[in-house]
């Protein structure tokens, strides 16, 4: 097959079936590929013969022997089912910079626009538990970024992940989500609207097959990839040994820009951000220092439009549900309780509480003591 050929069907579901292997990686399959010039030749392959490659044991030609293009065929007909694509490293859509790091994916499930995966893109990663500065430093990042053009990276979790999302994309923007489970599988749960407008509006990448529940190792190797689709990673608020450190890591070791929200060395959530620029990190103040790091034009932020200043009230987010932006409304004069808002809304507690928390996802509301709510 000639370089950047798409391969047939068959063939594809027999590279699917490999890739499935344990262990096999993008180098091993590289290899066997290769060798037998073809992944259909591969399965075909004596024992010996795949055993006497390099890198390869009498158990790794055992599992190869024992594969079928089976199950590369019922990944492509889940595939199918979606909508979705997979990538193969040499695929004119494959992104160029994932075929740069240490350790590149055997191919990358895609589902959504995948040429976004082509465009300069900045990598915002955060806590879970973040606070509603490092809310609003991720929501006037990632909305900047978009505006100017970049594509806006980060890994579907709850918190800074998806307020960096929601807001590439309130901003008219571009997103990708990188997933640390295989696509049909929604988590956190509590992101599934997101995960739907990323689908239409953006692009969800993996290396694992359609069904794959996320377990504790998959979210390193995903953050590898983050960092892997970006030309920089900022470090909006992370404590020292989150994953978001673990993902500015990543990004050091694959030669790219690192940045830091800097934060009040008070809160445990900004001491891996401090410790970052303690270490030589840039501070990222406003966006046109992650376009500066990107080479695309992007002018610094106005006077008094830093990380800790509000939006103006007038800037309604785009694509609220009439319960929501019947609680936005409630909420843009001052801070409620829950109970008031239930009462403003005329609706049932826990469809009020649903909406708030799909909000607060949004990085649009955030609760404070005793229940109450106010906007970020």
């Amino acid at each position: 097959m000639a370089d950047g050929e798409r391969p047939d069907r068959d063939e594809l579901a027999a590279h699917l079936a490999l890739a499935q292997l344990p262990g096999i990686g993008a180098a091993r399959l590289r290899t066997l590929v290769a060798a037998f010039e073809s992944a259909q030749g591969a399965l075909r392959a004596p024992h010996g013969a795949i055993a006497a490659l390099p890198g390869f044991s009498l158990a790794a030609a055992t599992a190869v022997r024992a594969t079928s293009s089976a199950t590369g065929r019922r990944i492509l007909e889940a595939l199918d089912r979606l909508g979705a694509a997979v990538l193969l490293p040499g695929d004119a859509a494959f992104p160029a910079l994932l075929r740069e790091i240490r350790d590149p994916p055997a191919l990358l499930y895609a589902w959504g626009d995948v040429a976004l995966l082509g465009r300069r893109a900045a990598a915002l990663v955060g806590s879970r538990n973040h606070s509603a500065y490092g809310a609003e430093a991720a929501r006037l990042l990632a909305a900047g970024v978009a505006r100017a053009g970049a594509v806006v990276v980060s890994g579907m979790a709850r918190g800074i992940d998806a307020i960096a999302h929601a807001a590439a994309l309130d901003a008219g923007g571009a997103s990708v989500g990188v997933l640390g489970n295989g696509f049909g599988v929604v988590y956190p749960a509590a992101n599934r609207a997101l995960y739907e407008r990323m689908v239409e509006h953006g692009c969800l990448v993996t290396e694992l097959p359609p069904g794959e529940r996320p377990r504790a190792h998959t979210f390193p190797r995903r953050n590898r990839l983050i960092a892997g689709l970006a030309g920089v990673t900022v470090v909006v608020e992370a404590a020292p040994t989150s994953g978001a450190i673990i993902t500015a890591d990543h990004a050091l070791e694959q030669g790219r820009g690192v940045l830091a929200v800097p934060g009040p060395i008070t809160s445990p959530t900004s001491l891996g951000c401090n410790k970052l620029i303690q270490q030589g990190a840039k501070p990222a103040l406003c966006p046109g220092d992650i376009l500066e790091e990107l080479g695309l034009p992007g002018a610094a932020e106005a006077p008094g439009r830093g990380p800790g200043v509000s939006r103006p009230a007038s800037a309604v987010p785009p694509e609220l549900s009439e319960l929501q932006r019947t609680l936005w409304d409630s909420l843009s004069a001052e801070p409620k309780h829950v109970d008031a808002l239930v009462a403003a809304a005329g609706a049932e507690t826990g469809a009020v509480l649903t909406a708030l928390t799909e909000l607060e996802l949004r990085g649009l509301v955030r609760q404070e003591a005793g229940m109450r709510f106010g906007v970020t």
